[in-house]
């Protein structure tokens, strides 16, 4: 299929990566399959996937190593598959760098929608353009964030979430508000993701407790992009 997204289906379960590759051809996408973290890591860096699908369970090299070593130099999105149902494990993986969780037994159509989802996410806006907030520049043509003149290394979902903060200083929005907004209507989670890349988006800019810089907490309502526009 010329020009179709490639995903890539990592899980050691052959019917459900059977089942997952002809659902997913069906609705368009491309889908190459790995059995383990072993064959993840060789297939993501030789097919250069659009998006990996990665469970957490796989024997050898679980998916949350897999997942540490695939962000050590990709931003590619990656959507963890669990089996667990504690909420310790979804949060783990989300810290470590994944777009989004879900959690078996899950149905196809869920796991597309999320993958459309996760896709829209890392396309280019329209209307580009470069703010400007202090010493924080975000450029959303090169979907690129400089502190200074470094490089802030930043996850397509991370950037995404910045730039729908950025889009309107001061304004308060709601951990439903930032999901629609940047996960999609569409998606099916919790707020609790919010909270998790938020955290991770503080890191990743510098940010911590005791000075706050870019992004302030609205305690009970949610998050607003602190810094003034340059």
């Amino acid at each position: 299929m010329a020009g179709a997204r490639r995903i890539l289906i990592a899980d050691d379960e052959p019917d459900l990566r059977k089942m997952l590759t002809a659902y997913l051809e069906a609705e368009g996408f491309e889908a190459t399959v790995a059995a383990d973290g072993q064959q993840a890591l060789e297939r993501a860096r030789v097919d250069r996937p659009d998006l990996i699908v990665l469970d957490v369970g796989m024997p050898g090299i679980d998916g949350l190593e897999v997942l540490r070593r695939v962000r050590a130099d990709s931003d590619v999105p990656v959507i963890m598959l669990t089996a667990r149902s504690e909420e310790v494990d979804r949060v783990v993986g989300l810290t470590v760098g994944a777009d989004d969780y879900v959690t078996k037994p899950f149905s196809p159509r869920e796991l597309a929608a999320r993958i459309k989802a996760v896709l829209r996410r890392g396309r280019r806006p329209d209307d580009e353009e470069v703010l400007r907030f202090g010493g924080v520049t975000i450029d959303t043509g090169r979907r690129e964030v400089r502190r200074g003149d470094e490089v802030v290394a930043l996850t397509t979902l991370e950037f995404d979430l910045l730039a729908a903060l950025a889009s309107a200083p001061r304004r308060v929005f709601t951990r439903d508000q930032l999901l629609q907004r940047v996960w999609g209507y569409d998606y099916f989670g919790a707020d609790r993701v919010v909270d998790v890349h938020i955290a991770n988006l503080r890191k990743a800019l510098g940010d911590d407790a005791a000075d706050p810089g870019i992004i302030g907490t609205v305690r009970g309502v949610g998050y607003r992009f602190i810094a003034d526009p340059a």
